[in-house]
C-alpha cells in the first residue's frame, strides 16, 4: 500500500486499515464502505436534529404494540398463551388512529407504554409496523427458496445490530447516521459536534469523514492528566505537549491530530454547554413513593437536550445524536423484565418530548426507535427467541402522528409473514425508515443512495414511507 501524501488520503489509509483489522472475513464489504467516494457537502439555514434511540438485545414487538381486535387478539394470545396481556388490561391504551387499518385491525401499546398514548393522540407519535433488514423486498417464497440476497447471519445480535445501523454485516466502517453526517458537517461551525454518541461506541455514527464525538450523561470527557499527572503540573504539560505536537510518523500525526480534537471539543463544549437546570421536564413519580426512580436513558436524552440547546454557541445546524438501553434480550422472564424497560423507554421518551416543546424546537427534532430485530411471536414458555420484523416509534413535532405506517403483519403460525416460530419477514425495510428520516433531515435524493446503499433496490415510489 502507498504511502498517504496528502490529509484526505490519510484518512483513507487510516479508514482502510481500521476495516482491515476489524471486518475479517467482511473485508471487501469494509474496503468498499471505506474507499466510498466523498457526497457533495449539504448545507442548511436552519436546525434539526435526529435521535436513535436503540433498544439493545431485540425488542419484543409482541408485546410492545399489541393486536387488540378480538380476532386478531385472540390468534396473538393463542401463539403466546403464557406471555400474552389479557386484553381487557389493554383497554385504556387501545391505540385509535386518524386512518382505520382495513380489516378492523386494531392496536393497543403495552400498558406500561401509557405515557406514549396522549402524544399518539396530539399526531406526535407514528407507529412502523414490521420494519426489518432486507437488502431487497423479500418474499416468504424467496426466502424458503434463497433465491434473493438476505442479510448477513440473520437472527445474530451483533450482525443485525450492524445491519441496523449501517446496512451491512459487522465489521463496517460507516453507518447511516454517520454518512448523514458527511453531508452536513462542513455546514456546521464545529464540525465535531455532528455526530454525538452518549452511550458509547456505534457504528451507526461513524462517517466516512465525520467522527463520533462521545459524550456522558454529564457532558464532555476530560483529559484526566492534562491538568496533573502524578501530583506534578510539569509532567501533565509534558504529556500535553507530546500527544499534540506536530509528527512527521503517519500514525503518531493522526494520533495527536484526534487527541488535538478532543481537547479543543472538551474545552469548546464545556464552556458551551447549557446547565442541567434548562432541563425542566421530569419522568412520573410513581405511586406510594418520593421521588422518581432512576433511569439511566432519560439521563442520556437530558445531555442530548442540553446539547441541542447549545446548538447556536456550538454553530450546529444539523446533529445526529445516538442513545440507548439494554436488556432486550428476554428469551426468559419476558413478563418480568420487559414491563419495566417499557415503563423507561415510555418515561424517558416522554419526558423528552416535553423538553424539545419547552425549548421550542419540538419540530426541529425527530426521535426514533431501533432495534437489533423483532422477536419470535410464538413463545418459548417464560420469554421470545430472535425474530426479524419489528415495530418502532417515531416521535417528534413534524411527525405525521396518530398513524400506522408500513403494513400490518398477519398473526399467525406459519402464516404468509412467518418465516418459522413466528419470525416476521419484515415488510419495511430499515433503509426505507432511514430514507424517510434522512428526507425530512435535508439528504437530497442525489445524495440517498450514498447514504443507504441497498436504497437502490426499492421502487422510487416506496422510498419514502411517509411518516414525517
Amino acid at each position: 500500500m502507498s504511502k498517504p501524501t496528502s490529509s484526505a488520503s490519510r484518512r483513507t489509509f487510516l479508514k482502510q486499515t481500521a476495516a482491515l483489522s476489524m471486518a475479517g472475513v467482511a473485508t471487501p464489504m469494509a474496503l468498499n464502505l471505506a474507499a466510498m467516494a466523498e457526497a457533495a457537502a449539504s448545507t442548511a439555514t436552519d436546525y434539526k436534529a435526529l435521535v436513535c434511540v436503540f433498544l439493545y438485545g431485540g425488542n419484543d414487538n409482541g408485546n410492545t404494540v399489541i393486536p387488540y381486535d378480538q380476532a386478531s387478539y385472540n390468534l396473538y394470545n393463542g401463539l403466546r398463551p403464557t406471555l400474552s396481556y389479557a386484553r381487557g388490561a389493554l383497554d385504556a391504551t387501545a391505540l385509535a388512529p386518524s386512518m382505520a387499518l382495513s380489516g378492523g385491525l386494531q392496536f393497543a401499546l403495552a400498558p406500561e407504554l401509557a405515557p406514549l398514548l396522549p402524544l399518539f393522540n396530539a399526531g406526535q407519535l407514528a407507529v412502523q409496523l414490521n420494519v426489518g433488514t432486507l437488502i431487497q423486498p423479500t418474499s416468504k417464497q424467496q426466502y424458503v427458496a434463497r433465491s434473493v440476497p438476505l442479510p448477513s447471519k440473520l437472527f445474530s445480535h451483533n450482525d443485525q445490530q450492524s445491519e441496523w445501523q449501517s446496512s451491512a454485516p459487522e465489521g463496517a466502517v460507516s453507518g447511516w447516521g454517520g454518512r448523514i453526517g458527511d453531508l452536513f458537517e462542513s455546514g456546521n461551525g464545529h464540525s465535531t459536534f455532528t455526530c454525538v454518541n452518549v452511550s458509547g461506541n456505534a457504528v451507526y455514527l461513524s462517517g466516512n469523514q465525520a467522527v463520533q464525538y462521545q459524550v456522558t450523561p454529564s457532558g464532555s470527557i476530560a483529559l484526566k492528566a492534562q491538568k496533573s499527572l502524578f501530583g506534578s503540573t510539569a509532567c501533565a504539560q509534558t504529556l500535553l505537549e507530546l500527544i499534540t505536537q506536530q509528527r512527521a510518523h503517519l500514525m503518531e500525526a493522526e494520533y495527536n491530530r484526534v487527541m488535538q480534537r478532543a481537547i479543543d471539543a472538551n474545552a469548546l463544549l464545556s464552556t458551551n454547554l447549557q446547565p442541567a437546570s434548562v432541563i425542566t421536564s421530569t419522568i412520573p413519580v410513581p405511586p406510594n413513593q418520593t421521588q422518581a426512580p432512576s433511569n439511566a436513558l432519560w439521563d442520556q436524552l437530558k445531555l442530548v437536550a442540553r446539547m441541542i440547546a447549545s446548538a447556536d454557541a456550538l454553530g450546529a445546524k444539523r446533529q445526529v445524536f445516538f442513545v440507548s438501553m439494554g436488556g432486550f434480550d428476554t428469551h426468559d422472564g419476558l413478563l418480568t423484565v420487559h414491563p419495566g424497560l417499557l415503563t423507561q423507554l415510555a418515561d424517558a421518551l416522554a419526558a423528552f418530548f416535553n423538553t424539545t416543546v419547552e425549548l421550542g424546537v419540538a419540530n426541529r427534532v425527530t426521535t426514533f426507535t431501533a432495534s437489533d430485530f423483532g422477536r419470535t411471536l410464538s413463545g418459548n414458555n417464560d420469554g421470545s427467541d430472535h425474530g426479524w420484523g419489528s415495530t418502532h416509534f417515531v416521535l417528534g413535532g413534524a411527525v405525521k402522528g396518530q398513524r400506522f405506517y408500513g403494513t400490518p403483519p398477519v398473526i399467525a403460525s406459519n402464516g404468509p409473514d412467518d418465516v418459522g416460530q413466528g419470525r416476521l419477514i419484515p415488510t419495511t425495510s430499515v433503509d426505507q425508515y432511514a430514507a424517510t428520516l434522512a428526507s425530512w433531515f435535508g439528504v437530497s435524493a442525489s445524495d440517498m443512495l450514498t447514504v443507504l446503499p441497498n436504497l437502490k433496490n426499492f421502487d422510487v415510489s416506496t422510498r419514502n414511507v411517509g411518516f414525517v
